[in-house]
């Protein structure tokens, strides 16, 4: 069999993986360059990082709202604790690891281990309820993660780290370095985020949800989302695959919390409040629940979408919101769908006899 029957014969769910890894790529190929050499604005350059961080984001969303099939309006919490925690651990290594790529790497991991601590903890109570409760509960954890980091001093000294809930005075140190100042945020912080790290950051999180999704547990958990009760009575565990889902996710949101905290030099709680978990919701939303590959483009195009229309001034929220109105109503049309299908068909050549005969029996 050669390589064109090959890709011909690919099934639906690893069309959309190589699709996805392939945009990814093409895009760092095609932007790394211009803005090694100042090809790109400033304004636009300042925007790659955070673009890969809402990336991952709307990605690992995906992967609690379209194939688990529940609906959180938390993820921001998740974002913050691993930005706060990520950016704590950078500036503590300062002086014990001077490679700035080896203290981003440590800040991410650790972000997404204090993320996946705060979502083993909350999706505990939290999975045991459905839909409109828990899509609740968890916008109230998002909202007491943004008040509890509004309350919080962090400094550090030569006798370690001082961490206070009252003021930067109880602190206790005479000299050291403010990382938390309560609700001013983190003030001065280490920006060794970079377009390469992000690139390399939704690659793995590619990885990992493409590899989750397909596995034992990837199929359990979409059981679940189709029949509850029948995935139950077949000796499926409800709570067991539910929650790691979840922990997956939050641990890949805090990573992209650690991320992009260390692409700014001030970071605040605020940044991280419910209009941030409903701006993802509705990155996922456009890109297609339970499609990896829609959420990265929806990402990409509606959140450089604003600067492009900077020039508009105070029409440009407004003709946002028109655009976000017509790109629904479009994806939902039966031409749109058929386009697509048209458009899959030229990428990977003719439907498999499995999809041909699925298509004629529907």
């Amino acid at each position: 069999m050669d390589k064109t029957s090959k890709i011909r014969n690919l099934s639906k769910s690893t069309k959309n993986a190589f699709l996805s890894y392939a945009i990814v790529i093409l895009g760092f190929a095609v932007l790394f360059p211009l803005q090694s050499m100042g090809l790109i604005s400033n304004s636009m350059s300042g925007q790659l990082v955070p673009i890969c961080a809402y990336i991952v984001m709307a990605v690992s969303l995906n992967l609690t709202v379209g194939f688990l099939g529940e609906l959180s309006l938390g993820h921001a919490g998740f974002m913050s604790v691993g930005a706060f925690g990520g950016l704590i651990a950078a500036v503590c290594l300062e002086d014990a690891v001077a490679l700035d790529p080896i203290r981003l790497l440590v800040a991410i991991v650790i972000g997404g281990i204090l993320a996946g601590i705060a979502g083993f903890i909350i999706g505990i109570p939290v999975l045991r309820l459905r839909g409109d409760y828990l899509a609740i509960v968890t916008l109230a954890f998002g909202e007491i993660i943004k008040n509890i980091i509004n309350c919080l001093y962090v400094g550090t000294d030569a006798s370690g780290l001082h961490i206070s809930m009252n003021d930067a005075n109880s602190l206790g140190m005479e000299s050291g370095r403010i990382i938390i100042n309560g609700p001013q945020g983190a003030v001065g912080v280490p920006e060794i985020s970079t377009f390469l790290s992000g690139i390399l950051l939704i690659l793995f999180t590619l990885f990992i949800v493409q590899n989750l999704i397909n596995s034992k547990t990837g199929r359990a958990v979409t059981a679940i989302r189709d029949n509850r009760i029948a995935a139950e009575s077949v000796g499926i565990g409800i709570t067991r695959y539910k929650l790691t889902a979840f922990i997956v996710s939050a641990v890949l949101a805090g990573m992209a919390g650690a991320l992009y905290a260390m692409n700014f030099s001030t970071i605040a709680a605020k940044k991280f409040d419910f209009n941030t978990s409903i701006l993802i919701l509705v990155f996922v939303v456009l890109g297609g629940m339970g499609n990896i590959f829609g959420s990265i483009v929806a990402t990409a195009l509606l959140y450089v979408l604003p600067e492009l229309l900077r020039d508009m001034q105070d029409y440009r929220m407004l003709i946002y919101a028109i655009i976000l109105i017509l790109v629904m109503i479009i994806r939902n049309s039966e031409k749109s769908k058929q386009l697509l299908e048209v458009v899959k068909v030229k990428v990977f050549g003719r439907k498999n006899s499995q999809e041909e005969g699925d298509m004629q029996n529907g």
